[in-house]
């Protein structure tokens, strides 16, 4: 029997974290392993609460809790969880990465184990995702791209028609099958497959590493699919308050740039964001024009540019430490 290591990730939502780990306990029944929830350094009392509720549900040693120590982003605490691994501490088949805002179904667990046991080539498996009130989100996507970085900023028809095989957003598909990424609020993870192209990139503090670990997959000649059959409910950017945002935070720019740097280079990386800002100026010098607003977050394209721009700040260079060559 395969085993399976489900690895929950808290920062700050302690109750919502203890109503994903008790759906994740009801869709692991029958499959050999145990859960692991990681609190990445709430400092707010999360895991001492983490760890009282565990102990008076009766959940241990099925599911323990462990303290990242240092808030490194999504990825690099859920590969804390990844590396502790099973509750003995032996090595799982599968590793299962569940957002501490997201419910699996009944038989939303099962139903990724017994695909990817089915699909030997598949590396990695999403669920189909949904609202509380059943509304679908959008679950897979298409790798970012130079031209992605004209067709999704452009939002103009004919550019998005001529382009549809490059964007990023695609429609939920109708089948279960391969894409190029899915969402990590449910991803599944061939223990094998992490032995041979290690987990996420920490380097993304968050946003851009699920799609990046699904890419390195692909290099390594590992499918990554959508598993329609897998369910799972997601209420959404809790952790991050991304529904909120007045400003896009740096980190999303610096995810974006990391990404773009890793598999383009410097020169297309820089290239992308040309593209991309150029696109954004065309549609919003088109909604001035049609007078509607052009739907980005405050002064977005400016803190694109702002942020791009800083890297190359000879202020940069004065602070670098002494005796530093690099």
């Amino acid at each position: 029997m395969s085993s399976l290591l489900t690895v929950i990730l808290n920062w700050r939502t302690p109750e919502m974290t203890l109503r994903a780990t008790q759906s994740a306990l009801a869709a692991m029944q029958g499959i050999e392993g145990g859960i692991v929830v990681v609190d990445n350094d709430s400092g707010d009392g999360s895991e001492a609460m983490l760890r009282a509720a565990v102990k008076a549900q009766g959940w241990a040693p099925r599911v323990r809790v462990m303290q990242s120590g240092h808030n490194g982003g999504f990825g690099a605490g859920n590969n804390v969880g990844i590396r502790a691994g099973l509750p003995g501490g032996g090595r799982a088949d599968f590793v299962y990465v569940l957002n501490s805002d997201a419910f699996p179904a009944r038989t939303a667990i099962t139903a990724l184990l017994a695909h990817m046991q089915a699909h030997p080539a598949a590396g990695l498996a999403g669920s189909l995702i949904e609202d509380l009130d059943g509304t679908e989100h959008m679950a897979a996507f298409r790798f970012p791209s130079l031209l992605s970085e004209i067709e999704g900023p452009m939002r103009f028809g004919p550019v998005t028609r001529l382009l549809s095989d490059h964007s990023v957003w695609m429609e939920t598909p109708e089948r279960t099958g391969p894409v190029d990424w899915v969402i990590g609020a449910s991803l599944m993870i061939r223990g094998e497959l992490l032995d041979a192209i290690g987990g996420f990139d920490e380097t993304f503090f968050l946003y851009f590493e699920e799609t990046d670990l699904c890419r390195r997959a692909r290099q390594a000649g590992s499918e990554t699919h959508f598993v329609r059959e897998s369910v799972v409910q997601h209420i959404g950017s809790v952790s991050t308050g991304m529904g909120e945002w007045r400003r896009v935070p740096d980190y999303w720019y610096a995810s974006r740039r990391h990404y773009f740097r890793k598999h383009y280079g410097a020169l297309g990386a820089a290239t992308a964001t040309a593209l991309h800002m150029g696109a954004g100026g065309l549609h919003r010098l088109r909604c001035l024009v049609m007078r509607r607003a052009p739907g980005d977050p405050p002064r977005f394209l400016r803190d694109m540019a702002r942020f791009e721009l800083r890297q190359y700040r000879p202020s940069r260079l004065a602070r670098r430490p002494k005796g530093h060559t690099a």
